[in-house]
Parts: structure tokens; C-alpha cells; sequence
């Protein structure tokens, strides 16, 4: 299972680098895209939009199931990735390099109380 050491991540199998320019770029993990299978459709946020920690904001579909994608801290959306919304099945080739959204952190502070790797893959059994 890929866990890079340079993320950090949420229970509900986000993960979130952090950008030069502040914001943070937030993607689904490896564990989560081999769970929900080949991915189908991808459905995200508007840039512009306000989220709560934990708000539902995002929506990825496979063949399996359909699974809600949260907002790992407060902040406001600056990018959605359209690619992914055209090429869905790009995030089950490599997860961490196909990400969904860019988030401006309304405190940064919020991204350092996320998960570092191992955390994450104790949380997983892995």
C-alpha cells in the first residue's frame, strides 16, 4: 500500500500536501481508490465555495459504490481539477498524482493536526 511520508491525512481516506502558495491540495488515498474499484465518475466542488471541516464537498463513483469526499480542514475551494472529472480512472492509476481540489486553509494550523503517514496507516490496519 503507498502511504507517502510527505502527506498528511483524514479518516475519511483524503489526503492533503501542502502548496507554497498556502493552499493545500487534496486528493482520495491509494487505499480509498483500491476500495471503491475503477472509478466511473467525479463530481467536485465550485471554485469559490466556503467548506466546514469534515462537510461533505466532492463525490467520487466506480462500479462498486458512490463515496462522499470531505473537506479535511475550513477553508475555501481556489481549484478544481477537471482533469480528473474527464479521465476519472487517471486517480486509480496513481492516486497522489491526480488530484481533486485546491483548498485556501482558513487556518493552517488545522493542517498540521491531520494524520501523518504512519497514523494513516495504522487507521487502515496496514
Amino acid at each position: 500500500m503507498n502511504i507517502p511520508a510527505n502527506l498528511k491525512y483524514t479518516m475519511t481516506h483524503e489526503w492533503v500536501r501542502r502548496e507554497a502558495d498556502g493552499s493545500v491540495v487534496v486528493g482520495i488515498t491509494d487505499h480509498a481508490q483500491e476500495e471503491l474499484g475503477d472509478l466511473v465518475f467525479i463530481e467536485l466542488p465550485a471554485v469559490g465555495r466556503k467548506l466546514a471541516q469534515g462537510e461533505a464537498c466532492a463525490v467520487v463513483e466506480s462500479v462498486k459504490a458512490a463515496s462522499d469526499i470531505y473537506a479535511p480542514v475550513d477553508g475555501e475551494i481556489v481549484a478544481a481539477n477537471d482533469a480528473v472529472t474527464a479521465a476519472p480512472e487517471s486517480i486509480n492509476g496513481d492516486a497522489y498524482a491526480n488530484w481533486l481540489f485546491k483548498l485556501r486553509p482558513s487556518n493552517q494550523g488545522d493542517v498540521d493536526k491531520l494524520m501523518d503517514a504512519r497514523g494513516y496507516a495504522k487507521s487502515i490496519g496496514s
